[in-house]
């Protein structure tokens, strides 16, 4: 197990985690998921009104904080999948500004490669 970010484990090659999460994700955005959250909270406010027994009670809270749970999982490593797609484009066009100029130093191209080396040190 691995403490760095999902991107720069794998040298740019997708792990089962990285599949199985992107896969989770794609479902977790379809109305196919939605519907089954829905069934969730229906099947909790269900068994809360109908005053069912304090184990059957605490099952359905469990539940629901379980999918609560994943899907914060899932919403993190989205959001540094996405961030990181973000860099590494703005890399690129920095990189490529800094090719386009060639030779030639000034301010901006300065601030160019500091900023491409500031996200090396990241």
């Amino acid at each position: 197990m691995t403490l760095k970010h999902p991107a720069e484990t794998n040298g740019g090659q997708r792990s089962r985690f990285d599949r199985l999460a992107e896969h989770a994700s794609n479902f977790s955005s379809s109305p196919a998921f939605f519907l089954l959250c829905l069934l969730l909270v229906l099947a909790v406010l269900g068994v809360h009104t109908t005053h069912l027994s304090t184990d059957t009670k605490l099952l359905a809270g469990d539940a629901m904080t379980a999918v609560t749970l994943l899907l914060l999982a899932l919403l993190k490593n989205s959001e540094r999948r996405s961030e990181r797609a973000v860099q590494r484009k703005l890399d690129a066009i920095a990189a490529s500004l800094l090719e386009l100029h060639g030779d030639r130093s000034g301010p901006v191209q300065d601030g160019l490669e500091a900023a491409i080396r500031m996200e090396d040190e990241l």
